[in-house]
């Protein structure tokens, strides 16, 4: 569904991303993991345009992102994005953050899109809360609204760009169920985490990075019993005890 290329990107003289490949299956949950500062959430901005990239390519069912053989706005229709900082409207009810996207893209009539917001709302345990507004809500419940934010959407592919790393520790759990949920009901998954249980209860691959390069991409159980390179080794080492 997704492959990138040799991907490489600049910050003026600084290289953030060297030579980067990676393809991702329909259905696959794949984990990005690594330090801070390894490139993670640079990588997968590139993939829905947020982030431009200089070298390389990345494809989308076929379709070459920087060729334009995909306009983005038709491709970020098609996969959605949670961001670390929610990136909610705090003029707007959770109602309205979920529905004003569905009626100015997709052109939805507004009683589908309230519906198609209300069962979401539901199936993230917030129901209650659709006429508050987000500083109304704990930043566990902000997450989860957008979450369901981003699946009113349809998309085929979600992308989480650490999503519990602002959050409490008592919040994470509540965030990361909404997720085990999706993965198990087989949506598209790119996660960048330090979420270790996470990644090894849903992730298919796991996506290891260090210094803009990705050192090295493995199954789950080979990755955290027999990481074949120091750097992943050294990581695990330090994140897990």
């Amino acid at each position: 569904m997704i492959e990138l290329n040799n991907v490489s990107k600049w910050y003026g003289k600084f290289q953030a991303l060297s030579n980067c490949s990676v393809s991702v299956n329909a259905g696959e949950v794949v984990v990005f993991c690594g330090p801070s500062g390894s490139g993670k959430s640079t990588l997968i901005k590139l993939i829905n345009g947020l982030e431009v990239f200089q070298e390389g390519d990345i494809l989308y069912k076929g379709q070459s992102i920087r060729s334009g053989d995909i306009r983005l706005p038709s491709l970020r229709k098609r996969i959605g994005m949670v961001f670390q900082h929610f990136e909610l409207f705090p003029h707007l009810s959770v109602l309205q953050n979920l529905t004003i996207a569905q009626e100015k893209v997709l052109r939805r009539p507004p009683a589908e899109a309230k519906r198609k917001a209300l069962a979401l709302l539901e199936r993230v345990g917030l129901s209650a809360q659709a006429q508050k507004y987000p500083s109304q809500l704990s930043g566990g419940q902000q997450q989860r609204v957008a979450i369901a934010r981003s699946l009113c959407m349809d998309p085929e592919v979600m992308l989480f760009d650490e999503p519990t790393s602002a959050l409490d520790p008592e919040m994470i759990n509540e965030v990361l169920a909404v997720m085990v949920e999706l993965a198990q009901e087989g949506m598209t998954m790119l996660c960048v985490t330090h979420e270790m249980g996470f990644a090894r209860k849903v992730a298919d691959k796991i996506v290891f990075m260090d210094a803009g390069t990705i050192v090295e991409t493995d199954t789950v159980e080979a990755f955290f019993n027999a990481p074949r390179s120091d750097r992943a080794r050294d990581f695990l080492e330090k994140i897990i005890h």
